[in-house]
């Protein structure tokens, strides 16, 4: 797949870690987890969005725009680094931010909304959970341009045609490493959230013709609205290619997200708890916490087995988790 073909700002030198974790094998007593380590990704600590944003950010560019403006969840990493990229780029940055749980809103909060300060955000606008985001962000635009500026917008998770190149690039970093260490993968599992990651890895593993399928693991949205999002954004992107995606093949896995979006879970903390005391790799709780949850409860259920190859995307957060430590107890 000819990625070059793109426009591309590259902010990470080199590729992120293929890592095997022999303790939490053992303590799972499963298959040979591996994770690739997408949370050491550069920019303001790092995570998924900073591929998406290395396509995105270029387009911004190359389309004449000197503002960035996106959106997202109270505690959004996709805020934390599109802001990043902004800072990188020497261009102001507004953020549009959904209260998806009544209340959870603080501008003193710590985890990524102190991060948006230490950055200089330009400006944080806050609505209620629900909202249309892409119409909160156009009036933002609106604005920008009648003070003679050149807005573009990034949508949620940077998860549409452009951002999600970046998780084709990972599918051939990560055949290209596990060609490296003679690894033979069954099994990528990833987030599945915004779609982008998800979208992009299904896209990347199939358009190589590796035959490696790709588990998401819903942390937001049940079955019958998350496949849909995945398979539009993975259509469109491979439709930049010219090939087109066949939607049999996306798979996605409900049942961990709990009593909703960013709310704990047991499994969840067990899963970040285990995570950091085998093999010393934080988690956060809102997204590669519970996807990881769901990793655990398919190893438990006999989906991937001894033998097997499993590689979990680490898709970062960490510096949200700070902010919910009272999910943790002590």
């Amino acid at each position: 797949m000819n990625l070059s073909q793109f426009p591309r700002r590259r902010y990470t030198e080199g590729q992120t870690p293929l890592e095997f974790l022999p303790n939490l094998t053992k303590a799972l007593d499963g298959p040979n987890i591996w994770i690739k380590r997408d949370d050491m990704l550069a920019l303001a600590g790092g995570g998924n969005k900073t591929r998406k944003l290395e396509f995105l950010v270029a387009d911004a560019l190359a389309q004449g725009a000197d503002t960035l403006i996106t959106c997202g969840a109270v505690q959004s990493n996709h805020c934390r680094l599109t802001l990043a990229a902004a800072c990188k780029e020497g261009m102001p940055c507004h953020l549009v931010i959904e209260e998806r749980v009544p209340g959870s809103y603080d501008e003193k909060a710590s985890g990524n909304n102190f991060l948006f300060h230490i950055m200089g955000v330009a400006g944080i606008t806050v609505v209620p959970g629900g909202s249309n985001m892409m119409q909160a962000m156009e009036k933002l635009a609106e604005d920008v341009r009648k003070q003679g500026g050149k807005p573009y917008i990034i949508p949620g998770g940077g998860s549409n045609e452009v951002g999600t190149l970046g998780y084709v690039a990972c599918a051939e970093e990560i055949i290209t490493q596990a060609f490296d260490k003679g690894l033979d993968i069954d099994y990528v599992v990833c987030t599945s959230g915004s779609g982008g990651t998800h979208a992009g890895l299904a896209v990347g593993f199939w358009g190589n013709n590796t035959r490696i399928p790709v588990v998401g693991i819903n942390i937001s949205r049940p079955n019958e609205t998350q496949r849909p999002i995945i398979y539009k954004d993975a259509k469109a992107t491979a439709a930049r290619f010219g090939l087109d995606f066949p939607e049999e093949i996306v798979e996605c896995v409900e049942g961990y997200v709990g009593p909703g979006y960013s709310l704990p879970t047991p499994a969840m903390v067990e899963a970040v708890t285990l995570m950091a005391r085998t093999e010393a790799i934080l988690l956060d709780p809102v997204y590669t916490g519970k996807a990881f949850s769901g990793l655990i409860g398919l190893i438990r259920q006999g989906r991937f087995k001894k033998g097997e190859n499993i590689v979990f995307v680490h898709t970062g957060g960490s510096p949200a988790l700070y902010h919910y430590k009272d999910y943790f107890g002590k």
